[in-house]
């Protein structure tokens, strides 16, 4: 489970004062009603005879429950904070400010509470957040041909230093060690759920992570070792077409990945992620279910394994596979970011069914 869950008097409480501490983490259904909430739902408080607590949006499904229209549990938290969708559409209509604190604080938030509810949504801060779409600014005029010099100031670093370091954090690597005209070449994806960063060659996609997902930089030095001549800065077709499809699928259009793909991996390794392409959108399986599929029902832990070595998010869907018991388990692009793509497949799904009706 994502967490060991309080004591029922616990959640009903939090439920009473609408507790942000266990917003997204435990839902409240209530049999009066029908329905499923987030403990900070604005409705009419329930009596505690008719409260049941699960922690995920599965349990309280499979349970018979509905999600309430004032709180829209299966929407992501961040969209029903409003001091978030303020910072992050600043956010997009000045991505030239260097941002601080004082910032958030002229526009009368509360940095502390600004900075847990950021983390809590998306497992970085909005400080953070603000530096990684600077760096993104900084990588697209160096995958433009621009000199180190001129994605520093594209990316507002005061220094060269800072730019570069803040460069290796993020992708494992310096701008200077991403050269132009290798055979592997990087490029920047803007997603609804956060940038992503696609390696390809000519003829396949290598890798597609969420550039906050920790494993990242590991996975591009291990490219950087694997490959003729190391990673360069572009944009080569495999990158374009998986740009594209991305796109649609966060449109709500497609589901559809036909990007070519590297799957340098065992063989163990590529039937599993082999299994996790048969997967529908808009389902899910457990890790049980998808050793059984194989034909190795006793290696459930080493499907685990292969899951979390995938380093081709979305088109290998590992965000598919959730617990035995309806958990949503651990995802490198963070739960919250897992969650929400169940949403979207099951929106896509259910788009496709009106369709053919």
């Amino acid at each position: 489970m994502l967490f060991d869950l309080p004591d029922p008097e616990t959640l009903y409480a939090a439920l009473l004062s609408r507790d942000e501490c266990f917003d997204g983490q435990a839902f409240v259904c209530v049999s009066s009603t029908g329905v499923f909430c987030r403990l900070t739902c604005p409705a009419r408080k329930p009596k505690r005879e008719h409260c049941t607590f699960y922690q995920t949006i599965g349990e309280c499904m499979e349970a018979g429950f509905r999600p309430c229209k004032r709180c829209h549990p299966l929407q992501a938290a961040a969209l029903a904070d409003p001091a978030i969708s303020v910072l992050l559409q600043n956010l997009e209509t000045h991505p030239d400010t260097r941002w601080s604190e004082d910032h958030i604080v002229k526009m009368g938030y509360d940095p502390s509470t600004i900075r847990r509810s950021f983390k809590r949504q998306f497992g970085m801060t909005f400080l953070e957040m603000a530096r990684q779409r600077r760096l993104r600014e900084g990588f697209e005029t160096l995958a433009g041909g621009g000199k180190v010099i001129t994605a520093q100031h594209e990316a507002s670093f005061e220094s060269a230093s800072a730019f570069r370091s803040a460069f290796a954090r993020l992708l494992g690597c310096t701008p200077a060690e991403l050269r132009p005209n290798k055979l592997l070449q990087a490029t920047w994806i803007p997603t609804p759920l956060g940038d992503m960063i696609a390696v390809s060659s000519r003829s396949h996609l290598h890798l597609l992570e969420f550039l906050d997902r920790k494993a990242l930089p590991t996975e591009l030095k291990r490219l950087h070792k694997t490959s003729d001549g190391g990673i360069g800065i572009g944009r080569l077709p495999p990158s374009e077409q998986a740009a594209s499809e991305l796109e649609a699928y966060f449109s709500a259009r497609s589901d559809s990945f036909q990007t070519p793909l590297a799957l340098n991996a065992t063989p163990f390794t590529r039937q599993v992620w082999s299994a996790l392409q048969t997967i529908p959108a808009g389902e899910t399986r457990s890790y049980s279910d998808i050793a059984r599929q194989i034909g190795r029902p006793s290696a459930v832990r080493a499907v685990a394994r292969a899951n979390g070595a995938n380093q081709i998010a979305l088109m290998i869907p590992c965000h598919r596979v959730i617990g035995s018991d309806g958990s949503l388990t651990g995802y490198g692009g963070g739960l919250w970011r897992k969650q929400r793509l169940i949403e979207i497949e099951r929106q896509l799904k259910t788009l496709k069914k009106d369709q053919n009706t």
